[in-house]
This record gives C-alpha cells, structure tokens and sequence, in this order.
C-alpha cells in the first residue's frame, strides 16, 4: 500500500474502531469500491496497537484507579466499587475470547461477504434505535453487577460478526440494562481495551510467518489511528448525552444500503 491508502485507511479504523457504526462496513468500502488492496496483516495489528494506545490514554487515570482497586481486593479479599468493576470487566472479556478461538476460522471464510456485512450493519443498527428510545439516565456505573457484565461480555462476542460494531452491540446491551449513554460508552470503551490486547496478540502471532514488514508505513498507520481513535473517543463521550444514538443508526442504515448497492451493482 501506499501512504495514502495507508492513511486513509488507518483514519477509517480509528473513526470507526469506538463509534457504534461497524468497522468492517467501513474497512470494506475501499476494496469494493476503489478495487484498494487488501490492507494486510501487518497493518491490522499496527492500526489495532494505535486504537489501544488511544483508549489506554484516554482513560489511564481510570486504568490506574482499577489496576489499584483489583490488586487491593484480591490482597484483602474485600473489593470497592472499582474493584469489583475491574473483576466485570476481565470476567466480561471472557466470552469474546471464547467465541473468537471457536468461531474465528468459520467467520473468517463464511461472513466476511459483503451482504453479511451490510445485513448486519441494518440489523444491529435498529437494535441500538431501540435501546437510545428506551435509555435512561439512571443507572452509573458503579451499579453494574456480575450478571450485567457478563451478558454485556456475551453480546460483545457476537460483535465478531462482521458489521456488527462492537462498540454498538456493547452501548446496546448497556442501554437496554438502564444504563446512562455516557456510563454505557465508558464501559464498552474499557471493555474494549482487554478485547483489543487480545486481538491483536492473536494478530500478531501471524507476523511470524512475514518475510518483511515495512516498519515505516506501520508506524504511520498506528500513529494514524491512535490520534483518529483518541479524538473520536474525546467527542463522542463530550456529545454523546446531548445527540444521542440515533444519528448513529441513521447513518448505519445508510451505509448497510450502500453495501446492499455495491453488492447489487
């Protein structure tokens, strides 16, 4: 690839990584539309390594507050409120984990079709209209218990379906427990950070067998999508109890009718 494919692209997955709009609806547009070549192995995991370092940033007090509280509880076997919400999300994490070392390979050759991808980029879109209707601003964070989090885990997993959005399915779920939007996105985006290790790790281990890696053009696409992503993360979390979800899932429909276009054309 060249620079500018590689910017390009890195913009589209730091925009999209965090945004509940579906990644991989976006991702799949140059290839379909500009004949763009595939991006690679290397670039997902530089790109995946930029989207990590912006939401570790972004939320490090947070990070450092529950690497504190999980050490404490497990020392004095009695956990706060951010202890116990460091203990739901590694719990939480579980079942994407599970559900990607079962299901990668079958996803990867039967879903990665762009009527897949566009299908679900309707589907998952509507869902998240239904939740935003019915979000409240009730419950904090500091209310989520084991059996939240773990059924937010499970709906995370499903966001390895292609045009899911895993920041989408997340937010849903959240929402539809009573969740605040703010509170719901601030869960799913340190929900993601254990998901995004783990992915990328998985990524990484494919390295091994590439002859040569550009070191360069990886490094501009990481940096690319850290500050995208970082961005992305500071506006949607400053906006997001004011707009809503539903231009989101406006825009969701749209695009899930593009790819229904590409595929028709």
């Amino acid at each position: 690839m060249d620079i500018f494919h590689i910017i390009v692209l890195a913009l589209i997955q730091g925009l999209t990584e965090f945004l509940p709009i579906s990644s991989s609806g976006h991702l799949i547009l140059p290839k379909e539309l500009l004949g763009w070549p595939d991006q690679g192995l290397a670039f997902d995991v530089a790109v995946h390594v930029g989207t990590l370092l912006a939401v570790m940033l972004y939320f490090r007090r947070d990070i450092v507050t529950l690497i504190l509280a999980w050490g404490q509880s497990i020392v004095d076997r009695r956990a706060t409120d951010d202890g116990r919400l460091a203990w739901y999300i590694i719990i939480a994490t579980i079942p994407a984990g599970l559900f990607g070392l079962l299901f990668d390979d079958f996803i990867e050759t039967h879903l990665r079709e762009v009527e897949v991808i566009a299908t679900t980029t309707i589907i998952f879109g509507l869902a998240l209209a239904f939740a935003d209707r019915r979000a409240s601003e009730g419950k904090a964070l500091a209310q989520m218990t084991l059996t939240i989090a773990i059924l937010i885990g499970v709906s995370q997993a499903l966001a390895m379906v292609p045009g899911t959005s895993r920041s989408g399915i997340t937010i849903t779920a959240a929402l539809l427990f009573g969740f605040s939007r703010v509170d719901a996105a601030r869960f799913s985006f340190l929900l993601s950070i254990p998901v995004i290790v783990l992915s990328g790790g998985y990524l990484s281990l494919g390295l091994l067998d590439e002859p040569s890696v550009d070191w360069i053009s990886l490094g501009i696409g990481a940096a690319v999508s850290a500050v995208s992503a970082y961005i992305c993360i500071y506006y949607f979390l400053n906006f997001i109890s004011r707009i809503g979800m539903m231009p989101f899932v406006v825009y969701r429909l749209l695009l899930g009718l593009l790819l229904f276009g590409v595929v028709l054309v």
